[in-house]
């Protein structure tokens, strides 16, 4: 089972997905197997739909993630129309805690999830606004950034479909260690800032700040990539319908990283 470079689909349901040879019928190894993915799932947290509950479906997975990403958007204009910047530190607090409440506890509770998404809209909403705001060159930044997300998104989710990249063990591996070596270095250079003038200079607009951004966006976009497959596992394998909350909060996860990332090289550019 391939894991995901997002923390919320570490644990999706564990089962034989595209690997399967065998069928719950069969006995002997194939029984086997299935018991031990339902094993595997029940300590995850995350069982298979039992008696009674709906699974999951793809229209579940699009309809839950239209509407945390829709209440994102909302609450980011809202709070960019309203001029209401000082909020975007409680809101990246709420978040951050919220999402770890998700992630630890394996929530597919809506509320949490509607919760998450809200306050880091307020947080992208703030930031945005503000940089918006603080000089002509950056009208229009937003929009920019969104459209540039949400193409993004679609482009690779269309590249998952097709087939034109696989996600295989191998592509897996590549794009975690890539994850790790990003946010190392972002934490490097976040340190050295306490100590010398703009850091490692990843962040200054500078030409390696230009090329850091292109390589984060280029990681976040493929992260979306073992996220698409690890939903689709989630639906081939049976989980409750309910599950499409919790996989809607790990996209989101990985979007919020895109925006920021798309938005901070559209700053460099606009700064010239």
């Amino acid at each position: 089972m391939r894991t995901s470079s997002n923390p919320a689909f570490r644990r999706l349901p564990q089962g034989q997905g595209g690997y399967a040879t065998f069928d719950r019928q069969g006995g002997g190894m194939m029984g086997g197997a299935a018991a031990y993915a339902d094993t595997q799932a029940s300590q995850a947290g995350i069982g298979r739909a039992g008696a009674g509950e709906r699974p999951l479906t793809v229209d579940d997975v699009v309809v839950k993630t239209a509407i945390t990403a829709g209440v994102a958007l909302v609450a980011g204009i809202l709070t960019a129309w309203s001029g209401m910047y000082f909020l975007a530190l409680p809101a990246i607090i709420v978040g951050f805690v919220v999402s770890l409440i998700v992630i630890f506890k394996q929530s597919s509770n809506p509320a949490l999830v509607l919760l998450y998404s809200a306050a880091m809209g307020v947080a992208l909403g703030a930031l945005t606004g503000a940089l918006e705001f603080s000089g002509t060159n950056f009208q229009g930044i937003g929009f920019q950034a969104i459209v540039g997300t949400a193409g993004v998104f679609v482009g690779m989710l269309i590249v998952y479909k097709t087939g034109a990249v696989k996600v295989t063990p191998k592509f897996t591996k590549w794009l975690m260690g890539a994850s790790i070596g990003v946010l190392i270095l972002m934490v490097v250079n976040l340190l050295a800032g306490f100590f010398t003038e703009g850091g490692l200079g990843l962040r200054d607009g500078s030409p390696l700040a230009y090329l850091f951004s292109i390589v984060c966006i280029g990681v976040a976009a493929f992260s979306l990539m073992l996220d698409f497959d690890m939903a689709d596992r989630a639906v081939k394998e049976g989980a409750p319908a309910k599950f499409a909350w919790y996989i809607a909060f790990g996209l989101m996860t990985t979007l919020v990283w895109l925006y920021i990332e798309i938005l901070r090289l559209l700053s460099y550019l606009r700064s010239e």
